[in-house]
């Protein structure tokens, strides 16, 4: 392991903030995270993965530690399912990838996902209808304050919309470091109704589609949307879809009857977040090298010298006019780093 100083994190983030990290490691192996969280030389620590999810304000005045551990390995199979674990630091599409070569179905409508897999159960990420929870099966992490391997169960997850115990009660406490998932061998489940999938398929004259066309047609859709974090800084959908009650709904519905939205439950309906901040005047907008996006309002981006704090300051203007406009309150999806 070497640590470096003064290291530049421009590379690690996708919105491509020229934050610095005042010290910095690469981890490639459980048993090195268990010594470097051990290693009482640098008290404060910051866990690093894919950068995709998150958006830095600041200098990081620790030592950031970045997970790259590596490996993809079938842990149990019959004929009609197939048990993977993957390694934290594999990077999330490039596993989907991998699922769909073999053709084990569950994940083809969360391709092109950015970030890595250690920090896909923290979000409980999801995508057109599909979540984590969905096929997942166990995690492993490292708790920070004794370097222990510890073994959570779907359950302990407490997996919630973009949620999970990992933002709640063991927020910076655990590092994980593999996910394992149950994934379809045949008779896959597609679930092509969330968002423009059937569109997409009806476009390219596909009638019978399967988990590779499903897959393709979300990849499609994601990039007529989504600009590519290597050419223009971004963090994907940076707020979630807000899910209100159903009195909320009925009076937002009678004063915007042509708004899209989703059922959840008889109590509990989901608005496009993308919809409302577009309808508020932002979709497109630039204030300095800090955005919102042309195509898709629900991404803010940076032009290239936006600071973390000039796009954190947009997304508050955002949730002010929202909340002004439409009475409902919208909340980042990514981690804020403050």
């Amino acid at each position: 392991m070497e640590i470096h100083k003064n290291y530049s994190l421009k590379d690690y983030n996708t919105f491509g903030i020229d934050a610095k990290a005042k010290f910095f490691v690469e981890i490639t192996t459980v048993e090195d995270l268990q010594c470097i969280l051990g290693d009482t030389r640098y008290p404060h620590k910051f866990i690093l993965g894919g950068g995709s999810n998150m958006l830095i304000t600041k200098d990081i005045d620790a030592l950031v530690i970045h997970i790259d551990m590596r490996g993809i390995f079938i842990e149990n199979e019959d004929d009609s399912y197939a048990e993977i674990r993957v390694m934290a630091g594999e990077n999330w599409h490039g596993m989907v990838l991998w699922t769909l070569e073999r053709n084990f179905g569950g994940l083809e409508n969360m391709s092109l996902i950015p970030g890595n897999t250690g920090t896909a159960p923290i979000q409980n990420i999801g995508a057109y209808g599909v979540e984590l929870k969905d096929v997942f099966v166990s995690c492993e992490a490292v708790r920070r304050a004794d370097q222990k391997l510890v073994h959570f169960t779907k359950e302990e997850c407490q997996f919630g919309y973009r949620d999970s115990f990992f933002k709640n009660e063991g927020k910076d406490e655990y590092v994980i470091t593999s996910v394992t998932l149950k994934l379809t061998k045949k008779n896959h489940v597609l679930n092509t109704n969330y968002g423009a999938i059937n569109e997409e398929l009806a476009r390219n004259n596909i009638t019978d589609p399967g988990i590779v066309d499903v897959s393709n047609a979300v990849i499609n859709i994601r990039n007529s949307k989504l600009p590519n974090p290597k050419e223009l800084g971004n963090s994907g959908s940076f707020f979630k879809n807000p899910i209100i009650s159903k009195e909320v709904f009925e009076d937002f519905i009678a004063k915007n009857p042509e708004a899209p939205f989703y059922k959840v439950s008889e109590e509990e309906f989901k608005i496009p977040a993308g919809w409302l901040i577009e309808q508020s005047g932002f979709k497109g907008k630039r204030f300095g090298d800090a955005g919102v996006h042309s195509k898709q309002a629900l991404v803010l981006v940076n032009y290239g010298n936006a600071s973390g704090n000039e796009i954190l300051n947009l997304a508050h203007k955002i949730i002010e006019e929202v909340q002004y406009k439409f009475g409902i309150t919208i909340q980042p999806e990514v981690n804020l780093i403050k």
